[in-house]
């Protein structure tokens, strides 16, 4: 089903600072994932990620992540929509905001410093 998939997929994305994944560290959950049908075989995907602390300076970088490896990974027609939980991060609006905008998802995968952390991250467990 769609919701394991999504689940699937960004379970295994390791922590930019910690050898931990994701999951491992509870920034995202079962629970955080939602797939509503939009269309017809098309889907919204949101994703409501929890950091671990409410002044996490990654937050954005693993938002990021999400985004990059959920559009490169997913294996239905999909729009994605990707928050921090309510309340668990101090610029949560600012960050919600970066990791849905296009433009400055494309331009900060043109930084190479920062490119290659995200694919770091988002490489499959081997």
């Amino acid at each position: 089903d769609h919701l394991s998939s999504a689940l699937d997929i960004i379970r295994t994305i390791r922590d930019p600072e910690k050898p931990n994944t994701l999951e491992e560290l509870e920034v995202v959950t079962e629970s955080c994932v939602e797939v509503h049908e939009i269309g017809e075989d098309e889907y919204l995907v949101v994703i409501r990620f929890t950091p671990t602390v409410p002044h996490c300076s990654l937050a954005t970088l693993i938002g990021l992540c999400l985004r990059i490896k959920l559009q490169r990974c997913l294996p239905f027609r999909h729009k994605l929509e990707i928050y921090i939980s309510e309340g668990t991060h101090s610029t949560e609006e600012d960050i919600n905001k970066q990791i849905n905008d296009k433009e400055r998802v494309a331009a900060a995968m043109e930084n190479p410093n920062l490119r290659e952390i995200v694919e770091q991250c988002v490489a499959e467990p081997d």
